[in-house]
C-alpha cells in the first residue's frame, strides 16, 4: 500500500471525525427570534441610526468584495502561473538558493505581494472607518499597527513555513503525516499562545479596579461555573470607538477583557449581560470546540494538499515538479485561498450557532431580556452595525446573528419566562 493509499485513508478518517465531532458539538437549534419581533425591533431603532449604519456598510461593501476577488485574483495568478515559483526562486538567489531559504523567505515574499495588491483597498477602508467616527488612529498609529501585524504574521508564518518544508525535505513520501500532525499541534498551540504573547502587542491589558462591577464580574463568573483568572480592561479607545468584551484564553490563561470604550458608553448592567454572552462561550467550552474543529480540519487541509499536489496539471500550471517544494508555495496559497473561500459560508453558519447559544446562556444566567435587548441596541448604535442586513450577505459572512435576531430573542425569552 503506497503512502497516497494512507494519506487518503487518514483524510476520510479525518473528515469523518470532523463531521460527526461538529454534529454534535454544534448547538443546531438556535433561540427563537421570530421575524415579527425582528420588524418590530427594526422599527423601534432610530430611523437615523439606521439610516447612517447602512450608509456605512454600504460605502463598506464594494471594496470589501474587490478585495475578496483582488485576494483570490493574485492568489491564482501566483499560483497557477509560474509567477509564484519565480518569486520563490529570487527571494532565495541570495542565499544560494538553499532550500530553507526559498522556503521562509519565498513564502513571505509570496504573501507580501499579496498583501500589498490590496493595501490601497485597506487604506481606503480605514478612511470610512474614520469619517464614520469609528475609528480614533490617526494614520501613524495605524501604519505602526500594520506593521504589527506584519511582523508578526512573517514570525508565525516563518516557522510554519520552516517546519513545512523541513518535514517535506527529510520525509519526502511521508510528509503529509508529519505535516498534518504539526498543523494540527499548531492549531492548539496557538489558541493557548496568542492571548498571552499576541494580545500584548497591540493593546495594553490593566486590571479592572477594585469596585462593584469588577466584584460583580467576578461573582458572575463564579455563580457560572467559569473560573477566570481575571478581570483585565484593554485600552482600545485608542484605536477605536466600538465597544466589546471577550473570555479570552483556556484553563490558566483565561481572562474576562473589557474593552474601555465599553466603560464609558455602556451601563454597568450592559456589561454584566454582555460578559454573561462571553461567559456562556467558556462554559460550553467554544474556544475548546473551534481548536478541535480547527485541527482536524488542518490536519485534513494538509492531507488533501498532498493528495491533490499529485495532480499533474496543477503542477504543470504552477512551474514545478512537487507540491513539497519550496517553490510550489504559490500553488499551496492558490488551493488554500479557493478553499477559504468555499469553506468560508459554512464557518459563518456555525458561528452564527454558537454565538445564539452563547445569547441564550446570557438571558438564562442573568434573567434579564431587558437589559440584554438593550445592549444589542448599544452594540448596533456604536460599533455602526446595519441592524437587519441582506439576507444573502449575512448568510454568506455573518459570524454573529443580526441586531435584531438578537434582540428579538430576547423578546421571546421574556415572552416564555413570564
Amino acid at each position: 500500500m503506497t503512502p497516497r493509499f494512507w494519506a487518503a485513508g487518514t483524510l476520510v478518517v479525518l473528515l469523518a471525525g470532523l463531521a460527526v465531532f461538529v454534529m454534535t458539538a454544534v448547538p443546531w437549534q438556535r433561540a427563537p427570534a421570530p421575524r415579527a419581533d425582528q420588524l418590530a425591533a427594526l422599527e423601534q431603532l432610530p430611523a437615523d441610526q439606521v439610516a447612517r449604519a447602512r450608509s456605512f456598510h454600504g460605502e463598506l461593501r464594494p471594496g470589501n468584495y474587490l478585495g475578496l476577488t483582488l485576494g483570490l485574483l493574485v492568489a491564482l495568478a501566483l499560483g497557477l502561473t509560474p509567477i509564484g515559483a519565480r518569486l520563490v526562486e529570487l527571494a532565495g538567489r541570495p542565499f544560494g538558493d538553499h532550500w530553507l531559504a526559498r522556503a521562509v523567505l519565498g513564502g513571505l515574499a509570496v504573501v507580501l505581494v499579496a498583501e500589498l495588491v490590496t493595501l490601497p483597498l485597506a487604506i481606503w477602508r480605514h478612511t470610512i472607518v474614520v469619517r464614520y467616527g469609528i475609528s480614533t488612529q490617526t494614520w501613524s498609529g495605524w501604519g505602526v499597527d500594520l506593521l504589527k501585524s506584519y511582523v508578526v504574521g512573517a514570525v508565525i508564518g516563518g516557522l510554519t513555513l520552516a517546519g513545512f518544508f523541513t518535514v517535506t525535505h527529510f520525509a519526502p513520501r511521508w510528509w503529509w503525516a508529519f505535516g498534518a500532525a504539526g498543523a494540527a499541534g499548531l492549531v492548539v498551540l496557538l489558541s493557548f499562545v496568542l492571548p498571552v504573547l499576541v494580545e500584548p502587542i497591540f493593546n495594553r491589558f490593566t486590571p479592572m479596579p477594585d469596585g462593584p462591577l469588577r466584584t460583580e464580574l467576578l461573582a458572575l463568573a463564579e455563580r457560572d461555573g467559569v473560573p477566570v483568572r481575571d478581570v483585565l480592561v484593554a485600552d482600545a479607545s485608542r484605536r477605536t470607538r466600538a465597544v466589546n468584551a471577550y473570555v479570552s484564553g483556556l484553563g490558566p490563561t483565561r481572562r474576562i477583557v473589557v474593552y474601555d470604550t465599553m466603560l464609558t458608553e455602556a451601563t454597568p448592567e450592559e456589561v454584566v449581560s454582555v460578559t454573561a454572552h462571553e461567559l456562556g462561550h467558556a462554559k460550553d467550552n467554544d474556544v475548546l470546540t473551534g481548536t478541535i474543529m480547527g485541527a482536524l480540519g488542518a490536519a485534513a487541509a494538509v492531507i488533501a494538499l498532498y493528495l491533490l499536489g499529485s495532480w499533474g496539471w496543477l503542477l504543470r500550471l504552477a512551474g514545478v515538479d512537487s507540491i513539497g517544494e519550496p517553490r510550489a508555495i504559490g500553488l499551496l496559497l492558490a488551493m488554500t485561498t479557493v478553499a477559504g473561500l468555499v469553506a468560508g459560508p459554512a464557518q459563518a453558519f456555525v458561528s452564527r450557532r454558537v454565538e445564539a447559544r452563547a445569547d441564550h446562556h446570557a438571558l438564562m444566567l442573568t434573567g434579564d431580556p431587558e437589559t440584554f435587548e438593550a445592549m444589542q441596541r448599544r452594540l448596533g448604535s456604536v460599533n455602526l452595525a446595519d441592524p437587519d442586513p441582506p439576507h444573502w450577505e449575512h448568510a454568506m459572512f455573518a459570524s454573529h446573528p443580526s441586531t435584531v435576531q438578537r434582540m428579538a430573542a430576547a423578546r421571546a425569552f421574556a415572552r416564555g419566562a413570564r
